[in-house]
């Protein structure tokens, strides 16, 4: 299977739940993107590591992690988004020390968190991309605003947020075809947390 790089585009506002976020990967060759629920203490932690002139007062637990990892001499190389089941992202770490590989399983949002501070890709199967990913229609007159799917960092870093992974809007009773009427609704207000919770709800059924 292929692998397809992916970067970070952004970290947006859960519309629905308190304390949750959508963590936003964008295809490196290509136009989808790949909404992923994260919690705040993790959408926070990844947000000081976008923001290089941000520095906590005491290490973080993911700055933690690096320090640790720095101490002994062990590099994280790469991450990868391996495996998607009832809308749960699995990934692993794939780490080296004294050129031995290492693979370490992780929550997705800690494994990117920890690739931001180890400057290490992201990457994920084609297939996980192709069943998951989202197509994004480009507003011209939005396409050079990077604030459209980012978060205040500064907001997010200031607050002190509840770590909460709260599920998401209940879709069950819907048909299939509403699912995807309210996915093309939900890609076109750019709310992109709900978009993540219909294509999860989707992905169950299909």
């Amino acid at each position: 299977m292929s692998l397809v790089r992916l970067n970070i585009k952004g970290i947006s506002y859960s519309q629905t739940q308190n304390g949750a976020y959508a963590l936003i990967l964008n295809e490196v060759d290509g136009d989808r993107k790949l909404p992923i629920v994260i919690g705040a203490f993790e959408a926070q932690s990844i947000a000081i590591a976008l923001e290089k002139e941000i520095s906590p007062p005491r290490p973080l637990t993911h700055d933690l992690f690096k320090n640790f990892a720095d101490r002994f001499d062990i590099i994280v190389k790469q991450v990868i988004i391996h495996k998607l089941v009832d809308g749960v992202f699995y990934s692993s770490l794939i780490c080296e020390r004294d050129k031995i590989e290492e693979i370490i399983d992780a929550r997705t949002s800690d494994a990117i968190a920890l690739a931001l501070r180890f400057q290490a890709p992201i990457f994920t199967f084609k297939n996980i991309l192709d069943k998951a990913g989202i197509y994004l229609k480009v507003n011209p007159k939005k396409e050079d605003e990077d604030t459209e799917d980012h978060i205040l960092m500064d907001e997010l870093v200031s607050n002190d947020l509840e770590t909460q992974e709260e599920p998401g809007e209940s879709f069950k009773t819907k048909s299939l075809e509403e699912l995807h009427s309210l996915l093309d609704e939900a890609v076109s207000n750019e709310d992109y947390e709900k978009a993540a919770h219909i294509r999860d709800e989707i992905s169950k059924r299909e």
